[in-house]
């Protein structure tokens, strides 16, 4: 275990040196110079020279993207050309919010999305079955801002019992904070639960089949313990690369959900850094993102070990 951990770690460093250098040279190819953008609309020669020099744009590419890796390795992902706020704090204070919603998120899924799949795989062809499906075609075919809004129309306008918009952090009242997630989570909870339900229905109606379980029936164990100790743990594998993969996507931000409650996340961070051409940003938060997809992957490697014995050899 510790070997593995050890060779994936150092397999990180190569990794994350090829993203930054992909991270830095698209973000040369956006339209747009930032130092004209922070000269205002007087644009004077001398201050638009000053912003360069002060900035390093007037050198090379390849030492500008020296001069930014040394600013990460030292946790300086550089300013806001726009706000003139260090990189660092934006995301300090962004990523929080986001990490909640993504967490909240996958709880949800998770405890909708695996019992329905598990349920579906047990009693094949049966109502529950069914059922289970046809609440997997509803998730996936729903479009998000639509159930969002029905949301906000139900919840908040018609019975009041949650906030239509907004965010209260945690450390403020964690009550408040909790009513205020609550219907963006369930909305980006819903769509990956339908996902989650088919995989887990898949992944379940294959291992009920294995010879291990007709062996664990044979000796005459409960229903309820093959289908939970025995069945379960080995269907959980593609379930652990799905919710890795999506948490990483969460916490790259969901744009739309964020947008319409007024969530003050990363995914509204990164559109407005884009749509200013605010490059340190973009670069800070893609970074950040990337670095998460690559952790998270780890994570779940991790998990195929722990919920599958036969891994550990």
């Amino acid at each position: 275990m510790l070997s593995f951990l050890a060779r994936r770690l150092v397999q990180l460093i190569p990794t994350l040196f090829f993203v930054s250098v992909l991270i830095f040279s698209l973000q040369q190819l956006l339209p747009g110079d930032p130092a004209l953008v922070m000269a205002g609309e007087e644009r004077d020669p001398a201050v638009i020279a000053q912003i360069r020099q002060q900035y390093r744009l007037d050198q090379p590419v390849p030492v500008q993207y020296v001069y930014w890796v040394k600013g990460v390795l030292s946790g300086n992902f550089g300013e806001s050309l726009r706000i003139k706020v260090p990189v660092r704090d934006l995301i300090a204070q962004k990523l929080p919010v986001t990490i909640q919603l993504a967490l909240m998120a996958i709880v949800i899924s998770f405890l909708i999305g695996i019992p329905a799949g598990i349920i579906s795989a047990v009693k094949k062809g049966t109502a529950w079955d069914y059922g289970a499906n046809l609440f997997a075609l509803w998730g996936i075919s729903t479009p998000n801002f639509w159930l969002g809004i029905m949301l906000i129309f139900l919840f908040s306008i018609e019975l009041g019992w949650l906030p239509a918009s907004g965010y209260v952090p945690l450390s403020e009242n964690w009550r408040a904070s909790f009513a205020s997630t609550i219907m963006p989570a369930f909305v980006l909870g819903n769509a990956f639960a339908a996902v989650l339900m088919r995989h887990t229905r898949s992944a379940m109606l294959q291992v009920l089949e294995s010879d291990y379980v007709r062996t664990a029936r044979a000796k005459g164990l409960s229903e309820r313990s093959v289908i939970l100790k025995h069945a379960m743990r080995n269907a959980l594998t593609p379930v652990i690369t799905l919710g890795a993969l999506h948490l990483g996507e969460l916490l790259g931000g969901a744009v739309l959900t964020e947008q319409i409650f007024s969530i003050p996340g990363f995914g509204k961070l990164i559109v407005d850094a884009v749509f200013n051409r605010d490059y340190a940003v973009v670069q800070g938060v893609v970074l950040i993102t990337a670095t998460a997809y690559i952790l998270l992957n780890l994570i779940a490697d991790i998990g195929y070990i722990l919920v599958n014995p036969r891994l550990r050899a």
